[in-house]
Parts: structure tokens; sequence; C-alpha cells
């Protein structure tokens, strides 16, 4: 399991907006080793997916470009204070993360 994700979900009048940051190496594939002169293997999240009350309202396909502990940041129409988002992702080495923050 990754590292825990960091969420916060609000309210802003009836626009709830969503700022997670998710710690992971995110590496390309592209860099050596200085000891070894070896790529470095890649690892990096490929997907990620957001749902309120069982409907995806945000999705995402990464790939190596991404930079180290991402930052991802939308709002979406249709959520109550109170009202709890899902947020996840998997990476290409099958690891993955999940969190959920209820929204104030």
């Amino acid at each position: 399991m990754g590292k825990p994700i960091k969420i916060r979900a609000k309210m802003k009048g009836d626009i709830a907006e969503v700022k997670a940051l998710m710690p992971h190496e995110m590496e390309a594939g592209f860099r050596r080793d200085p000891a070894t002169n070896e790529r470095v293997p890649a690892h990096y999240i490929t997907d990620v997916v957001a749902e309120h009350n069982g409907d995806v309202v945000f999705t995402a396909y990464w790939g190596p470009a991404v930079s180290k502990n991402p930052f991802v940041s939308f709002s979406f129409l249709g959520a109550a204070v109170g009202d709890t988002i899902n947020l996840h992702w998997k990476d290409n080495k099958g690891d993955s993360s999940a969190t959920e923050a209820v929204f104030k």
C-alpha cells in the first residue's frame, strides 16, 4: 500500500472543491543510479480516480512525465456539506493508495 494521500474537500457555495497531494516517487525510468550506472526502473502513478456517492467525478491517466509527489485540484457540482469523496490511485507496479474526505 502506498503512502497516505493528503486530501481536502470544501464546499464553496454549490461548488465542491477537492485538493489532494499524493506522496509518490514518480520515477520515469530514464535516470541512472550513480553508484552502478544502471537505469532506475520506472515507477509512476498510472490512474487516479475520485468518486462521489458512487459516481466517478474525476479520472486522470498519468505517465512517467508527472513530477514527484503530484498535486491535483478539481471541482464539480452536485455535492453537499457532509458528503464523502473517495480518491484512489494505482501505479505501474501494482501499488495503490486510497483515502476519503468529508466535505466541509
